[in-house]
């Protein structure tokens, strides 16, 4: 298996920490399940503030850099801010991992790396350019949530923004982006193909109405306002055929973290991408993250961990504040799943070692 299936397997090193620690219990006495349940709660909230810094009294570069960018008038929940932590002790253990998996992977043995990397692993998936084969980016998921999650980097995706294409390719993107004639993927258009031009009561008079596979479907197919603003709104991009099959859907929620700067946002699925890549977000992604958001130039190669929640969403456009509303109770949800699943792990290893 290949090294970067360690951002996988890092995130169960999160907790499987207070697995390890309950080894030197030996024969101890169990406690009452009630006690056994505060326990093993206190422990996971340990985990969480064990990250870089927890012990110096001083918060670490890391978990000061790290944020989830709000509006100003919309101040971070408590329970939330356990993501900066979570993730913080994620980039520590996934220098940990790398050792493990190149050992496994001399022994052409994959399966018999430390951590359980092949227990995350979804699937791989190929990434191609022209073509040729690319790269391999694993998609994980963690036992007992429906979340799944993988690492790379960014292009900038910059549809359903208004003034994103125009005739003259004088947009704030690349028109060869869009598609061609007889195939524009990028652009709304009417019953026989040809794309629809914005007039003077539109936002950007002779530009093309871009579009998303996100949509708002009262409103008419020719009006910019239809679609996900890339300018506005934090979206990611899936390819269809890997979105299907992860049970993803358009209007779904994610959250998104830029591993080299710590910044973090919640997003959307606002739009499916080429089959044949994925790591794409919108320039308003691009902005909360701190990655170059030019559509034309911008991105990032790696570096971008993406978290996305199937099912989460009702296939319709959201604003910025219901993103962040949505995306703060599903990181809830999800600490609360990871939390019950690293205590099942503990509980069940106190029980074998009392038998031992």
């Amino acid at each position: 298996m290949r090294v970067s299936c360690v951002v996988f397997s890092g995130i169960l090193l999160i907790f499987s920490a207070g697995v390890a620690r309950s080894q030197h219990l030996g024969s101890a006495e169990s406690p009452p399940p009630s006690d056994v349940n505060r326990e093993c709660a206190g422990e996971f909230k340990k985990l969480s503030s064990d990250g870089p810094g927890a012990n110096s009294g001083e918060p670490s570069a890391d978990s000061q850099n790290s944020q989830i960018n709000l509006p100003a008038n919309e101040p971070l929940e408590q329970p939330a801010m356990h993501l900066d932590h979570d993730l913080a002790l994620l980039r520590e253990k996934i220098s940990d991992l790398g050792p493990c998996i190149r050992s496994a992977e001399a022994q052409g043995s994959p399966d018999t790396a430390q951590g359980g990397c092949s227990e995350t692993l979804l699937l791989d998936f190929e990434m191609r350019h022209d073509g040729e084969a690319e790269r391999d980016i694993p998609i994980g998921h963690l036992p007992g949530s429906p979340a799944f999650f993988y690492e790379s980097g960014m292009t900038i995706d910059a549809d359903g923004a208004p003034n994103a294409y125009h005739p003259d390719n004088s947009g704030i993107d690349d028109l060869g982006n869009a598609g061609a004639p007889g195939n524009w993927e990028g652009l709304a258009k009417d019953a026989h193909g040809e794309p629809f031009i914005q007039g003077a009561g539109d936002p950007f008079p002779g530009y093309y109405v871009s579009a998303t596979a996100l949509a708002d479907r009262s409103k008419a197919i020719n009006d910019p306002a239809r679609y996900v603003d890339a300018s506005r709104i934090p979206f990611m991009v899936l390819p269809g055929g890997l979105a299907r099959q992860l049970g993803a859907r358009v209007g779904d929620f994610a959250m998104v973290f830029n591993e080299r700067n710590g910044r973090s946002s919640y997003a959307i699925f606002g739009d499916v991408g080429p089959m044949d890549r994925i790591g794409e977000g919108s320039v308003a992604l691009a902005e909360n993250l701190g990655i170059r958001s030019d559509a034309r130039n911008g991105g990032t190669w790696r570096g971008v961990l993406y978290m996305v929640f199937p099912g989460s969403g009702e296939g319709r456009p959201r604003t910025v504040e219901e993103i962040n509303e949505r995306g703060q109770h599903l990181m809830r949800e999800w600490e609360s799943e990871i939390s019950a699943v690293a205590c099942t792990a503990l509980n069940s290893d106190r029980s074998a070692a009392r038998g031992n």
